[in-house]
């Protein structure tokens, strides 16, 4: 189990631990670099202005600044002068909004659609609880267009995404699929014009329920209880197929955008089913927060750990990144790695089989002893297995405790006629061996990760 952390939200994992969490980044840059995603990192500061240009989060931005100012004075502790400062600085609280404004910057470097993923820690200043941390790992891929971005991509994302989840230990997942058009586009037929504020009262329902979604609808927005009533309908709309178009339809609400809309989403069903079976399904109450989602937009909850909260979303942006009348629209999800990390070391659904990388210690018959020693390591090293060297000429039977005690599997000897052998110590068995052709099995050359 992951132990707690000594300052909270801020979470450390124990060496067994955070080789978990590598094979987690391993397989899911090894699925993106399969798909042609090409990694870029960001820097972690972004500008105030820049940080809260879409969407109201400006609450769970971290500002950034000395402690003491150039005149010795001491910043103001309440934040509201950073704040009110777009050039003052904060750390990102996402990938997507620095990716946005590196396209910008880079633009006549890129070649499009350009496709990336970013792997980096962001801060978020949140009530820390399982899955919710205040310094967490992200992983996004995006891609993006000059000035228009075929909607086939939406498509392709969730497909890559569907495909790198299923890779990962952890439990069966379910990708919530919606589209913003299609919300937006039923709420102006029913005569809901604030579109974003209906977005924001749906994007609360799974937290407080039907009835007071429909209180905020009409006390904030000025819904009727007809109009409230078709909102909560449609939001109610969960197929694991194309048939969610005729419920729609069914509700009969016309709009040119909510034609758009259904469109769309019923491509990347359609194309879900076939390709991702069982992983997707049209749910129309998901809404995203963020106000520059445009179009597809993305949960993914864990089943049976519907309580973590999403470990993967986001959508299609098309407004977020321009230069002059220039655009970029794009296309990008984030998983949440630190969250699913934390669920699979909490509920120890998978572990490594071993706490360390080393696969061989050569132990030493005397302080003499140690320049060969070191001489047979670098030989086992450059085949590509994890070696380490005794620090001292102990007893034998100290040195295989040692080895035994940080997990290390075998014990190379070499004894004074120049004669190599090899120990198990989980068997006991040894053997002659060959420092330039000795290998130990498969499953030992590296730390393997298991699902429990």
């Amino acid at each position: 189990m992951a132990r707690t952390a000594s300052l909270s939200g801020f979470p450390e994992w124990l060496p067994e631990e955070r080789l978990v969490e590598l094979h987690v980044l391993d397989t899911l840059r090894r699925i993106f670099e399969l798909h042609g995603f090409s990694s870029v990192e960001t820097r972690a500061v972004e500008t105030v202005g820049q940080l809260l240009r879409k969407g109201e989060i400006d609450k769970e931005v971290y500002g950034l600044s000395r402690l003491q100012d150039d005149d010795g004075s001491a910043p103001d502790p309440s934040g509201n002068a950073a704040k009110s400062d777009p050039n003052a600085l904060a750390l990102h609280f996402d990938l997507t909004v620095p990716f946005a404004r590196y396209v910008v910057e880079n633009a006549g470097y890129l070649a499009f659609p350009f496709r990336r993923y970013q792997i980096q820690k962001v801060w978020r200043g949140e009530r820390p609880q399982e899955g919710r941390a205040r310094e967490f790992t992200q992983a996004d891929i995006d891609i993006v267009g000059d000035g228009e971005l075929p909607f086939r991509y939406d498509v392709e994302i969730a497909l890559v995404i569907a495909e790198a989840l299923g890779e990962l230990p952890i439990p069966d997942f379910q990708m919530r699929i919606n589209n913003r058009k299609l919300a937006e586009g039923f709420y102006r037929g029913i005569g809901l014009t604030d579109t974003a504020g209906v977005l924001r009262s749906i994007d609360k329902l799974e937290k407080v329920g039907a009835g007071k979604v429909a209180e905020l609808l009409k006390s904030e927005l000025g819904a009727t209880d007809e109009q409230a009533g078709l909102a909560l309908k449609l939001a109610r709309i969960r197929t694991e197929d194309t048939s969610f178009v005729a419920q729609v339809r069914a509700l009969g609400i016309s709009n040119e955008l909510l034609e758009e809309g259904l469109n769309e989403l019923e491509q990347v069903i359609e194309a879900a089913v076939r390709r991702a079976p069982g992983k997707v399904i049209a749910d129309l109450s998901i809404a995203r927060g963020l106000d520059y989602y445009t179009g597809t937009v993305v949960e993914t909850v864990l089943v049976g750990h519907e309580q973590l909260g999403s470990i993967c979303s986001g959508g299609r942006y098309d407004a977020l990144a321009s230069k002059g009348n220039r655009t970029f629209p794009g296309v990008g999800l984030s998983i949440g790695v630190t969250r699913l990390v934390s669920r699979i070391l909490s509920q120890e659904l998978a572990r490594a089989s071993r706490s360390v990388p080393t696969a061989v210690l050569v132990a030493l018959n005397t302080d003499d002893s140690w320049t060969a020693a070191q001489d047979v390591a670098g030989l086992l090293r450059r085949r590509g297995i994890s070696t380490e060297v005794a620090a001292k000429a102990e007893k034998f039977g100290k040195q295989i405790k040692f080895a035994d005690r940080r997990g290390i599997p075998f014990v190379w000897f070499t004894d004074d006629d120049g004669r190599h052998q090899v120990k198990d110590i989980r068997t006991g068995e040894q053997i002659d061996a060959d420092p330039s052709l000795w290998s130990p099995p498969a499953e030992d050359l590296t730390v393997q990760i298991s699902s429990v």
